[in-house]
């Protein structure tokens, strides 16, 4: 008959003291909390630890980072046993139970766990606790403790984890995010974390404030930004990124420091350059207007200005000027915008030299959502009179994309109150698309003082409209007030207004010299 397998109840945690005691000072064991009995919960703890089998050991997966020389030349942190261990050789066990206790680990959790990191069992469980502390400090609690002590035991022995918790606590405040904090050092082998405060220290010493370091260092992938790069690599980064915004960059889209300098970086830039004719200084001028371009791949730009070629028959030179007023057309997407528009525009009458002055104008265009933006106003447009397939239809739309749908209705509901038709701000309209996105309550400014201070008739508005786009106090008030003596009250609107600075200050002065 085979002997059984069950094992047998061990002895008392006393007797295993007495027989095996610790090989160090350092080492206190906690007695169990009914000592010198037997224990259900520590024999099953004792028997999971003599049957469960030893997983086989897994690398991090930064830790054969390609080109790092960490993983080509380092030895590992800390030996892994190939047997089984003997409780009854350790009397450290209890200890450990009970601390993983109170972190919140299963008794067959605790047991993978030493395990699979027998450094554990050579650290005094006192400086295990003030790990633990540490931790908390930065917000990392609870269940958030357990699960990353359980996916990276190495968090409660590294003597690089204790480094870095120390930069955020004294350099950073604490400021970091519990969150970010926790998904470093679950995804990140401890001899990465190495020199960290290094690096943060060079941020420093290109002058970004405390405040906008702790916002950068939540917003990036600290593994890619920082642990897996040098600090020369994120100085060269920085120091390369100066041409077109340097930090202030950085601060405004802190992910660019997730990037390689030289797969990523600097062939997007290097792209927008031979667009823009090697233009730095216009290059920089978009890059700053939208970080955002960056973090395009050089082949998604390209589809882009080659779509512009193809479709709208515009240059290089061309499709630069358009992303310099509005760099955003990189991101709308080609099928679901940028095609129909272009659509519209070709059958509308437009050439491509007209599509291009349209969009420097009116960039907007590419971006708007057409169901809840555009198509409104294109019924609004259609309904006091315009005509579809036309060219004028096609630079009202323009005009209107930089006003809302609710302010373009009121100012056709202003005009309607004055007693103007449909058919007169459909003219208006034409011969000044502007005045559909002016502000209604200074249109009504400008409509009362041309009637009640001029003294003229409403209906003028409809051989000048551009009346309307001059500033009140400083253009439409200062220039009548100038005037009226000298030309009387009948000037023409046209004439008053639109002359340059210079020649409406020149000819005052001679009419109130000939005058005299």
């Amino acid at each position: 008959m085979p002997t059984s397998c069950a094992s047998p109840s061990p002895a008392p945690f006393s007797s295993y003291s007495s027989v095996h005691p610790p090989t160090s000072s350092l080492y206190s064991p906690l007695p169990w909390p009914s000592s010198g009995t037997s224990s259900p919960s520590r024999d099953r703890f004792f028997n999971l630890l003599k049957s469960s089998p030893l997983p086989r050991p897994q690398p991090s997966p930064l830790a054969a980072h390609p080109g790092s020389s960490l993983a080509k030349s380092s030895p590992a942190r800390c030996s892994r046993s190939t047997s089984r261990p003997d409780p009854q050789a350790n009397p450290l066990s209890g200890v450990f139970f009970t601390f993983f206790q109170e972190l919140g680990l299963s008794e067959k959790e605790s047991v993978l766990l030493l395990n699979r990191n027998q450094e554990l069992r050579h650290v005094h469980v006192d400086s295990l606790r003030a790990r633990v502390e540490s931790l908390r400090s930065q917000g990392i609690n609870g269940l958030d403790i357990s699960c990353l002590v359980s996916k990276s035991p190495d968090v409660l022995t590294a003597d690089e984890t204790g480094s870095l918790l120390c930069v955020m606590r004294d350099e950073l405040e604490g400021k970091i995010s519990p969150a970010q904090l926790k998904r470093l050092l679950i995804s990140t082998d401890p001899r990465f974390l190495a020199g960290f405060e290094q690096k943060v220290n060079l941020l420093f010493q290109y002058g970004v404030p405390k405040e906008k370091v702790v916002h950068i260092l939540n917003n990036v992938n600290l593994a890619k930004a920082f642990c897996l790069k040098s600090i020369g690599e994120i100085d060269r980064l920085i120091d390369f990124l100066s041409d077109y915004g340097g930090v202030d960059l950085i601060i405004r889209r802190p992910l660019i420091l997730n990037y390689h300098l030289n797969e990523q970086l600097i062939p997007r830039v290097e792209f927008l350059l031979r667009l823009s004719g090697g233009d730095r200084d216009t290059t920089a001028c978009v890059i700053r207007k939208l970080p955002a371009i960056l973090s395009y791949s050089v082949e998604h730009v390209e589809g882009h200005v080659e779509f512009f070629r193809s479709s709208a028959g515009l240059n290089d030179s061309e499709i630069f000027r358009i992303m310099l007023v509005f760099p955003n057309m990189i991101s709308a997407s080609k099928d679901r915008k940028l095609r129909p528009r272009i659509d519209f525009l070709k059958q509308c009458g437009l050439s491509s030299i007209e599509i291009f002055k349209l969009l420097i104008k009116a960039p907007l265009l590419l971006g708007l959502s057409f169901e809840d933006n555009l198509a409104y106003k294109l019924g609004f447009l259609v309904k006091i009179g315009y005509k579809f397939r036309t060219k004028e239809l096609a630079v009202a739309m323009g005009a209107v994309t930089r006003t809302s749908s609710e302010n373009l209705q009121k100012v056709v509901g202003l005009f309607l109150g004055y007693g103007f038709s449909c058919s007169d701000i459909l003219a208006m309209s034409k011969k000044h698309h502007q005045i559909l996105q002016y502000n209604p309550s200074s249109l009504e400014e400008k409509v009362e003082y041309l009637v009640g201070e001029m003294g003229r008739e409403i209906e003028e508005l409809l051989t000048f409209p551009a009346f309307l786009g001059y500033r009140l106090d400083s253009r439409i008030k200062h220039r009548y007030e100038a005037k009226k003596d000298i030309k009387g009250e009948r000037m023409s609107l046209n004439k008053l207004l639109s002359v340059s600075v210079e020649r409406f200050s020149a000819g005052t002065v001679k009419k109130i010299m000939k005058k005299c």
